[in-house]
């Protein structure tokens, strides 16, 4: 999982907001005004306006209260579960990364210990447990640049070069999607590229890898919006550039896999992923050295 990314997905105010709306559909269901489910829970009004508009976050008492007033009893497990997802799904980078990027690194590494199936999809960059040391050190460093955090690249390098041993696990089992733009975005110099299309060649030779990429020519079912890793059936983990969300209700979990498994019915595996990487690598073979380079 990288140190950031680049997407625009939900906010914990967004996250926020659907679940006032599905609070709000209940109310509509019932046939009550915001004033008459106020009333009924002796409630200030203002108080179901902004749990509807996402303005303040319910309890779990307000959540049960709620279900029995619209009659929707049958629903309060999930809205629990959406409210519980809230409280734990958005964890500044600012403090995560305070202990310095190889801490977060060691962070992850406990994670995977308990993992047995891994699930990414990425459209901007290659995964962290496939990267080069030198890819991994310019995504670190723009971390740095970025978020102002401690500059222990190297520690921070070495720590996620070491999480990679996990991929030689025959206990676990790893299943990678990429878009053809996460190989030809550049993030990194040309040279540093063409080392870690390399590797992905040889890691997805591996027997306990599925690796598959999505050319520029297939169409998609579903828009390749951002990257998600699904850890075994409990967990979304979501990097934006002020946060990490982890998503653990069911509806989410449900949602995210189906749309994984989209994502790896549009991607060609074997050969025809080879085929892939290989143009983009005689696409950048060609470009000039920098300055000072030969080959």
């Amino acid at each position: 999982m990288a140190a950031i990314r680049t997407s625009g997905v939900s906010s914990l105010h967004e996250a926020r907001l659907a679940l006032g709306k599905r609070l709000r559909e209940l109310r509509r269901q019932a046939d009550l005004s915001g004033r008459e489910l106020a009333e009924s829970l002796s409630w200030p009004p203002s108080k179901v306006s902004k749990l509807e508009n996402g303005r303040q976050s319910p309890t779990d008492e307000d959540i049960r209260v709620w279900a029995r007033a619209t009659a929707s009893e049958r629903e309060a497990d999930s809205l629990l579960a959406s409210l519980h997802t809230l409280a734990v799904q958005n964890v500044e980078w600012q403090r995560q990364l305070r202990g310095g990027l190889r801490s977060h690194q060691t962070e992850i590494a406990a994670l995977d210990a308990s993992t047995r199936l891994f699930r990414a999809f990425e459209c901007t960059f290659v995964p962290g447990l496939l990267q080069t040391a030198e890819y991994a050190r310019a995504r670190f460093a723009q971390s740095v640049t970025v978020l102002k955090v401690r500059g222990d690249v190297t520690d921070a390098v070495r720590a996620r070069v070491q999480r990679q041993e996990i991929l030689y696990r025959p206990d676990k089992r790893f299943h990678f999607v990429l878009t053809e733009s996460a190989l030809r975005y550049r993030l990194c110099p040309p040279e540093v590229m063409l080392g870690q299309l390399d590797r992905l060649i040889s890691l997805s030779g591996l027997p306990n890898v599925k690796f598959g990429i999505i050319g520029f020519e297939t169409a998609y079912a579903v828009a390749p919006t951002h990257g998600f890793w699904l850890l075994d059936d409990e967990r979304v983990m979501v990097e934006t550039f002020s946060a990490e969300l982890n998503l653990a209700g069911p509806q989410e979990i449900e949602l995210y896999r189906t749309i994984f498994d989209s994502m790896a019915t549009a991607a060609s595996y074997g050969r025809q992923a080879r085929e892939i990487i290989k143009r983009v690598v005689d696409d950048l073979s060609v470009e000039p050295l920098p300055e000072g380079k030969t080959e």
